[in-house]
C-alpha cells in the first residue's frame, strides 16, 4: 500500500516499456549495454564498427533480428473493448516533463528509438530504428531510423524530429535532466533523413551510452513549433507522439479516455504483435481508495490493482466476487522489490544526526503493522535492491572489502563497515508499543542531547524535537497514526500532516516536511541514474534525491558501480553501495510484496504465464467480447 500521487494505480507499461520512459518521464537514465554483433564495418579512422539490431552488456540479447513476436504475448489476442481502471488524486496537465501542475500519466503516446522487454534484464532493441552502428570505443552511435514511422496525425517522423526533441529538452527541460544529459552527449547530428548520430563525452560511462542515446522520446517538431508549446509549462493539450494511443476525451481531475490510433504505424511491428489490444483505456479519478472500491463494486470501472492490504483481505466478500463475476488473482512479481520508505529531510538540523534518525526508525513497528493492519501480506524492506541478487547480505565479501577498504582508509567510512553484518530494519514485538525499542530509542536521544522536560517533550538547547509526516492519502492514516503515537511516547512532538495532492507535491518540491514517503525504484543494471537518487551533485534540485543526501563515500561508490564492466563487477559494486546506503540510515523502511494483487471483472484475459517483470494489464491483456456481453446482459456493469 503506497501513497502515490495521481498516476499511481495505472501500471500501463511493461518493464521493457518502462525502460523507454525511464529517461524522460522520471528524468532518469536508461542503463544497458555492449555487444550483440550482427555485422562489422569500418569507421573512417579504421576502427571496427558494430552494426546490430540489439545491444546488451552481458551475454547475448534474447531476441534476434528475425523475431516474430515477444515470447510472452498472445499473438492472436483479439482487438477491441475497453480497459477501465482508477487513479487516486487528480490532474491538471498532460505534461509529465515539468514540475508545474499535477500531470496525468501518459499511456502509449510517445515512443523512443530503443526499447526493452519484460523478460530480458539487460537487452535493448531497435524499435524506431532498423539498426544501430557504434565503434568499439562507443564514442558515438548512429541510429538508422525506420522510414515508416508516423506521428498520430499521420505525418512522418524523421531524424530532424529526433534532434529537435533533444534540443527542446536541453533548452526547456528540468535542470537535473539538462545537467545529466550534458555529461553524456556532446553533439547530435542529422546525417540523413533517417540517420541520426549521438556523440558522447569522453567521461560518459561506456556501459550506458548506447541505450542513453536511444532513450529520449521523439516528438513532432512541426506540431510543437506551430503551437509554440513549452516543455516547462503544464498543458491540457497532450504532446503528440508516435504511440498506439491518443486522448479521446477528458474531464480535468476526473476522467481520461485514451483511444487506440486506428492508423498507428507500429501495429504490425514484431515488438507489438499481441500488445495494445484495447480500443479504449478509461481512467476514473477518485479522492481515496474507499470511494474507488465502491465504484468498482458497482461496475463503474472493471480492473483494480489493489494497493490496500486491508481491502484485499476483507473487502472482497461481495456478491460479484463470490459468484465469479469479479476475479481475484495474485500474479507473481519478479521485479526488484520497491524500496518504499519514509525518508528524512536531511536539510533539517535534527535529522542530520544518525542517532536521532535511528531513534525514530525504532518507533515504527512493522511486525505489529503487518499482522494487525496488513493481514500478513507484506514483507519488510531491508535493501534498496530488495528481492534480487543485487541485495547486500551478511558481512562483506572479499570483493566488497576491496571496494570499501580505500574509503575506510580515507576516513569516509567507519571500520565497522568491513566487519559488521549488513544493516537490517529494526524488529519489534507483537504490541505496537514496544518498550524494548522505546528504551533503545530513548538512550539514543539522550546521548544526542535531546532530553525529556517536565512536559514530557524532548528538547535540545531550548528547541523542541518536532516531526511532521507529510502525506496525501487518507488510506495511509491508519498506518501513520500508530507510528505517530509511538513517537509521541518517546517525547517527540510528532503529527500526521495530510494535505491535498497539489500541496503534497509542492511541499515535497520545496522541502517543507520532516518525513515523507518515497519509493526507490532500482534497476537490475544500475548505472549513472544512481546519481539522481543518491549523489551529492543532485541533492540541491532532484526529484529523486528527495532526502538531500550528500555523502562523499556514496558518491565514490556510485562511480565504482558506473565503471563496472562485467556482471560480477557490477554485482559486487552494487552490494557495497547497498551496504553503505543502508548504514547511512536516511530512511524508515516500509514494506513490499512479491505479487500483484489484482481484481477484475471476468471480461479480461491475459497470457499464461505473464512475463516475470511485468503485469502488463494495459499492454498484454485483452477484452473477452462474449464474456462482456454476458455480464452486461446480467447487469454486472
Amino acid at each position: 500500500m503506497s501513497p502515490r500521487p495521481a498516476r499511481a494505480i495505472v501500471s500501463s507499461r511493461t518493464e521493457g516499456d518502462l525502460r523507454r520512459v525511464r529517461l524522460f518521464a522520471g528524468m532518469l537514465f536508461l542503463a544497458a549495454g555492449t555487444g550483440a554483433t550482427a555485422g562489422l564495418a569500418r569507421a573512417e579512422n579504421h576502427e571496427e564498427v558494430t552494426v546490430t539490431h540489439a545491444y546488451t552488456n552481458f551475454g547475448e540479447p534474447k531476441y534476434g533480428p528475425d523475431m516474430e513476436h515477444l515470447d510472452y504475448v498472445n499473438p492472436d489476442a483479439p482487438k477491441g473493448g475497453e480497459f477501465s481502471t482508477w487513479a487516486q488524486g487528480n490532474f491538471d496537465s498532460f505534461n509529465p516533463w515539468t514540475r508545474k501542475g499535477v500531470a496525468a500519466f501518459p499511456i502509449g503516446d510517445t515512443e523512443s528509438i530503443l526499447t526493452g522487454t519484460a523478460d530480458d534484464h539487460y537487452g535493448v532493441y531497435c524499435y524506431l530504428c532498423t539498426t544501430m552502428e557504434y565503434p568499439a570505443s562507443k564514442d558515438w552511435v548512429i541510429f538508422n531510423l525506420r522510414d515508416d514511422v508516423t506521428f498520430s496525425d499521420g505525418t512522418g517522423m524523421t531524424a530532424a524530429d529526433a534532434k529537435f526533441t533533444y534540443d527542446y529538452f536541453m533548452e526547456q527541460g528540468l535542470p537535473e535532466f539538462v545537467a545529466r544529459v550534458s555529461a553524456y552527449v556532446t553533439e547530435v547530428e542529422v546525417l540523413d533523413t533517417y540517420r541520426i548520430k549521438y556523440t558522447f563525452a569522453p567521461e560518459a560511462p561506456r556501459r550506458e551510452v548506447i541505450s542513453f542515446g536511444g532513450g529520449l522520446p521523439i516528438l513532432s517538431e512541426a506540431w510543437i513549433t506551430e503551437r509554440d508549446k513549452r516543455l516547462d509549462e503544464p498543458t491540457l493539450e497532450p504532446f503528440m507522439g508516435t504511440g498506439p494511443y491518443v486522448i479521446d476525451s477528458f474531464d480535468p481531475g476526473r476522467q481520461i479516455i485514451y483511444g487506440r490510433n486506428p492508423n498507428w504505424w507500429g501495429a504490425d511491428h514484431p515488438f507489438n504483435i499481441g500488445r495494445y489490444n484495447f480500443d479504449t483505456i478509461r481512467i476514473e479519478y477518485f479522492a481515496d481508495s474507499t470511494a474507488a472500491l465502491e465504484a468498482f463494486k458497482a461496475g463503474e470501472f472493471l480492473f483494480k490493482n489493489e494497493n490496500s492490504s486491508k481491502d484485499w483481505a476483507t473487502a472482497y466478500d461481495f456478491p460479484k466476487a463470490n459468484d465469479g463475476t469479479v476475479i481475484r488473482e495474485e500474479v507473481p512479481d519478479g521485479t526488484i522489490g520497491s524500496a518504499q520508505s519514509w525518508v528524512f529531510n536531511l536539510r533539517r538540523d535534527a535529522w542530520q544526526d544518525p542517532a536521532v534518525r535511528e531513534a525514530v526508525r525504532l518507533m515504527f513497528n512493522f511486525e505489529w503493522s503487518n499482522e494487525t493492519l496488513f493481514y500478513d501480506l507484506y514483507e519488510r524492506v531491508n535493501s534498496f535492491w530488495e528481492n534480487s541478487d543485487l541485495e547486500a547480505t551478511g558481512t562483506p565479501s572479499e570483493a566488497e572489502l576491496a571496494i570499501l577498504q580505500p574509503l575506510v582508509d580515507e576516513g569516509l567510512l567507519p571500520e565497522s563497515i568491513l566487519t559488521d553484518e549488513v544493516v537490517m530494519s529494526p524488529t519489534s514485538g507483537p504490541q505496537n508499543f514496544d518498550r524494548r525499542n522505546l528504551r533503545r530509542a530513548s538512550a539514543l536521544l539522550e546521548e544526542a542531547g535531546w532530553t525529556i522536560g517536565p512536559n514530557g517533550k524532548r528538547s535540545k538547547d531550548g528547541k523542541p524535537l518536532t516531526l511532521d509526516i507529510l502525506s496525501f492519502s487518507p488510506t495511509f492514516d491508519r498506518i501513520i497514526n500508530p507510528f505517530v503515537e509511538n513517537l509521541q511516547r518517546l517525547g517527540i512532538e510528532a503529527k500526521l500532516d495530510r494535505v491535498d495532492i497539489a500541496q503534497y507535491q509542492e511541499r515535497r518540491r520545496s522541502g517543507d516536511w520532516d518525513l515523507t514517503t518515497h519509493t526507490f525504484g532500482m534497476s537490475f543494471e544500475p548505472g549513472d541514474e544512481l546519481k539522481q537518487w543518491y549523489a551529492s551533485i543532485t541533492a540541491e534540485d532532484s526529484s529523486r534525491n528527495l532526502m538531500y543526501l550528500k555523502d562523499p563515500a556514496v558518491d565514490r561508490l556510485i562511480d565504482v558501480v558506473v565503471a563496472a564492466e562485467t556482471l560480477e563487477e557490477l554485482t559486487n559494486a552494487t552490494h557495497a553501495l547497498d551496504r553503505v546506503l543502508r548504514a547511512r540510515g536516511f530512511w524508515v523502511p516500509q514494506w513490499f510484496k512479491d505479487v500483484h494483487t489484482v481484481a477484475y471483472y471476468d471480461v479480461y484475459d491475459h497470457p499464461e504465464p505473464l512475463p516475470p517483470f511485468a503485469l502488463g494489464e494495459v499492454d498484454l491483456w485483452w477484452w473477452d467480447a462474449e464474456a462482456a456481453e454476458r455480464l452486461k446482459a446480467q447487469g454486472a456493469f
